[in-house]
């Protein structure tokens, strides 16, 4: 991914959530000349995680930008934020030719669920972009957007991810990204291309 200026950075912040965390990681960018150029952000047990990529003209002071986000005047202090170079990359070997594709599982909630389907996809190579799962009324709900390798058939892919759900009692399904945004009105906005372009 290219940045909108030279000096770019890894930004991570955990918090326990509340109205306001945005505005001030965002002004804080903004105070220090820089941009967003990709973000995402999510709420998990009542904790706000968020994860970006900031780029600024020139070299940051890194220990005075957190304090600008942690205010230690904030009466609801706990804001953690680490930052890192940010060193860009592209997916390793035939992922980074690959496409998207969206993996749907549901089933009784148990113990290793996720573990099991993580396990069978990088043991093929297969990134997980993105991961969301919960439970609702006893039942354990996985959506993942995953990078398949162009190697791969997918029905085979699909054949094998049905009979490991299987084994557990689950239900599971591999569709290609196109094909699941058309085929269901649930929209998850979570699931983005991998390349951002500059947003702040």
């Amino acid at each position: 991914m290219q940045t909108h200026y030279p000096h770019a950075y890894i930004l991570n912040v955990v918090a326990k959530d509340r109205p306001g965390i945005v505005a001030a990681i965002s002004k804080a960018v903004v105070d220090y000349k820089g941009t967003i150029d990709t973000c995402s952000q999510t709420v998990v047990a009542e904790f706000f995680t968020l994860i970006m990529v900031v780029s600024f003209p020139q070299p940051l002071a890194e220990e005075k930008f957190s304090r600008a986000i942690t205010d230690p005047a904030d009466s609801k202090a706990g804001v953690h934020v680490h930052l890192r170079p940010y060193e860009p990359g592209a997916l390793a070997g035939a992922a980074a030719e690959g496409e998207n594709f969206v993996i749907t599982a549901f089933g009784a909630n148990q113990a290793g669920v996720v573990l099991r389907f993580s396990r069978y996809l990088a043991d093929r190579g297969i990134n997980i972009n993105d991961l969301y799962g919960t439970v609702a009324d006893g039942q354990f709900i996985l959506v993942g957007q995953v990078r398949v390798p162009n190697r791969w058939d997918i029905r085979m892919l699909q054949a094998d991810l049905e009979q490991l759900a299987g084994e557990i009692g689950h239900t599971v399904r591999l569709q290609h990204e196109n094909v699941f945004f058309a085929t269901n009105q649930l929209r998850l906005p979570r699931f983005r291309p991998v390349e951002r372009r500059s947003i702040g």
